[in-house]
């Protein structure tokens, strides 16, 4: 498949600000993740020899090369020219024609291994990392689709996960990406792992992730689907590390799938977004029992009464 880079180069000094509202008009646009550049990074020694360092901010998103490119160019120009004139983010942005194993190379160079509790690390399935022997580590390859973990909806529900995961539970990550949520669950002892993703990408690169970290075939299944609609069964945790908008919609049918007492982790949701998905949550008769916050991406966890 070809698909379209769209490097967004800015200069603001909220730099995470800017790198929010930037992303998020990728995210509306139907992407489930983008590439950060940031010049000043710190650069560990684990990332190995052949980690680029950018020389400016950006932020990158992958649009598919089809009929459609020409109209998604345009609200992404629109929403820019919107930033810099409301809020005087200033950017440019450029445009370059990439073949879906190009693309797949070049960014895996500022993928590195990262530590995201005290005991669970992310790495590369392409890089070497000495780990202690109680450390579980994640094996992470996403392809093209979104999750390697670094992200902070993913760090949070990672952390979530842990928390409240007991053994033997069944886990249900919806819009699950490459995986690794169920990954996660799956090593921290879940009974079963399911996962669901509108994206058959998604849906291949989940599976390969999930046999490449050994977790058995007769424990897990990842089907295509929209949220919920073709899962059955119940599960003690259910897992939805989406958008807002797709969230307020899930939360309509999350009763259906969720056990008795059974506990809902809902991320991917930015500040201003917080309330409403909040006043949905509480309406549906659910308790908040945390809510995380990381540079200004929300994650909420919630029980049923």
């Amino acid at each position: 498949m070809k698909w379209i880079e769209t490097k967004v180069f800015f200069d603001f000094e909220d730099k995470q600000l800017a790198t929010d509202l930037i992303a998020n008009i990728f995210y509306e646009l139907g992407l489930k993740g983008v590439v950060v550049e940031e010049p000043d990074i710190k650069h560990p020694e684990d990332w190995g020899k052949n980690a680029i360092m950018p020389e400016h901010y950006a932020v990158i998103g992958y649009l598919p090369n089809d009929e459609q490119s020409e109209k998604r160019r345009k609200i992404i120009e629109k929403k820019l020219a919107q930033l810099e004139n409301t809020i005087g983010i200033k950017n440019s942005v450029v445009y370059s024609d990439m073949d879906e194993a190009d693309w797949a190379q070049i960014w895996k160079a500022y993928f590195r291994p990262e530590k995201i509790t005290a005991n669970i690390v992310v790495k590369p399935t392409w890089q070497k990392y000495s780990h202690r022997h109680d450390e579980i580590i994640l094996e992470i390859d996403p392809g093209m689709a979104f999750g390697t973990g670094t992200h902070p909806t993913t760090c949070m529900c990672i952390k979530m996960i842990e928390k409240y995961l007991k053994r033997d539970d069944f886990f249900l990550d919806v819009g699950t990406g490459s995986g690794i949520l169920m990954v996660a669950a799956a090593k921290l002892g879940a009974g079963k792992v399911r996962g669901t993703d509108n994206d058959e990408v998604a849906v291949d690169v989940a599976r390969k992730n999930l046999m490449q970290n050994r977790i058995s075939e007769s424990t897990f299944n990842v089907i295509t689907g929209n949220l919920v609609d073709k899962v059955t069964g119940r599960f003690d945790l259910v897992a939805a590390n989406i958008t807002s908008k797709a969230i307020l919609m899930l939360l309509d049918d999350i009763k259906k799938i969720l056990a008795k007492k059974g506990t809902f982790i809902c991320s991917g949701i930015i500040e201003e977004q917080k309330s409403p998905v909040l006043k949905k949550i509480k309406q549906l008769g659910f308790d908040v029992i945390e809510i995380l916050t990381q540079e200004d991406w929300v994650s909420i966890a919630c029980k049923l009464h």
